[in-house]
């Protein structure tokens, strides 16, 4: 039976088995990242005073092992971080006091700083899609603390073919059932404003979700879609069986021309907002109970009575809300046409950011 649960879920801990894909890709791709940071930052360090010694040709600044793992929270959840430690026995010619080595990334008493909680996830999500982290390496360390410009260059460089890499991979294989589509604004501008990261993630025919592709582009530009889904055409990928989004994404536009034979599903999350953005506030709860009428029906034939009804309702006095629903009712219910375990996926982008049609 195909299932849209990931395979993850019984690995993950109590609560992250609920959180979206892309929240759990970042929450790793940023962990490695501030792991390498932080090996880089302490190789610097040691290297800068290799040739500090004692009396006997030992080297006072060496390598201590690692500090005891301990959690950072970030924007995408719970980070686990190992820090590696510095022997330093250098003494202080003013005071006589040991030198001791302190981290300008991740401070000996950081839990939660606005720096990390951020810029990390973005370290990640940035750099995959543009393969330049030098931006979010600026935003994370500063200037003048941290990592030297040396150091920089070799992590960016080596994150850069990663990126590469990921974004150049053979998608023949893959055969993606369903398709979901967004496009995510950054909290912190890296780049001019309205530019966003054009989120795709599939799931396989096993029921194994995961990251397709991600690029930076426009979110309503049919051109900035086509070009990633022509980039994942030349690479293998085939037409998924069905794409879920928001409605106003240019992907729709592109996937005519790339994927002609793929279904549209319209986010009901998306829909939702939209319909109730026409409708004045004292009209809100009736109509969010009449909308839950469409989406969460017992089959398609009584999802479309419940549309007949919806307009019925609306349609006189409120004719533009109306429409959004009468206008695009194929694309709202074509999760009716498949098994029901997977309806509660489908109807939204929620594997992208996890919402609540509530």
């Amino acid at each position: 039976m195909l299932t849209v649960v990931p395979d993850l879920a019984g690995a993950l801990p109590a609560g992250e088995a609920s959180q979206s894909v892309i929240d759990q890709i970042v929450r790793e791709g940023a962990r490695q990242m501030l792991a390498a940071a932080l090996q880089a930052e302490v190789a610097a360090y040691i290297a800068e005073f290799s040739g500090v010694r004692d009396e006997d040709g030992r080297r006072l600044v060496v390598r201590n092992g690692t500090a005891e793992p301990r959690t950072v929270l970030t924007s995408a959840g719970a980070v686990e971080v190992t820090a590696p430690r510095v022997n330093d026995k250098r003494a202080d010619p003013a005071t006589g006091e040991r030198m001791r080595f302190s981290s300008a990334i991740l401070p000996p008493w950081a839990r939660k700083t606005p720096q990390v909680t951020e810029v990390l996830p973005l370290l990640y999500l940035h750099g995959l899609s543009s393969g330049d982290f030098v931006p979010a390496l600026g935003q994370f360390l500063g200037t003048g603390a941290g990592l030297s410009s040396s150091v920089i260059t070799k992590l960016t460089e080596t994150w850069k073919a990663e990126a590469a890499a990921f974004m150049a991979r053979d998608l023949s294989g893959a055969g993606y059932v369903y398709l979901w589509v967004d496009g995510i604004h950054l909290g912190i501008r890296l780049e001019e404003d309205k530019l966003c990261l054009l989120v795709m993630i599939g799931v396989r025919a096993d029921g194994r979700k995961e990251l397709v592709a991600l690029a930076g582009g426009y979110r309503e530009s049919a051109e900035s879609w086509s070009d990633l889904l022509r980039d994942c055409a030349r690479r293998g990928m085939r037409s998924p069986v069905l794409a879920i989004g928001d409605g106003a994404l240019g992907f729709w536009k592109a996937a005519r021309e790339v994927f002609p034979q793929a279904r549209a599903q319209r986010c009901w999350f998306h829909k939702i907002a939209n319909v109730l953005g026409a409708l004045p506030k004292s009209a809100h709860p009736g109509a969010k109970k009449a909308l839950a009428e469409i989406w969460n029906a017992e089959d398609k034939d009584h999802a479309q009575a419940a549309v007949k009804k919806f307009e019925a309702a609306y349609g006189a006095k409120f004719p533009q809300a109306a429409a959004k629903i009468t206008e695009d009712e194929d694309e709202l219910l074509a999760f009716y046409d498949y098994p029901a375990e997977h309806w509660i996926h489908l109807r939204t982008t929620n594997p992208i950011v996890i919402s609540s049609l509530n």
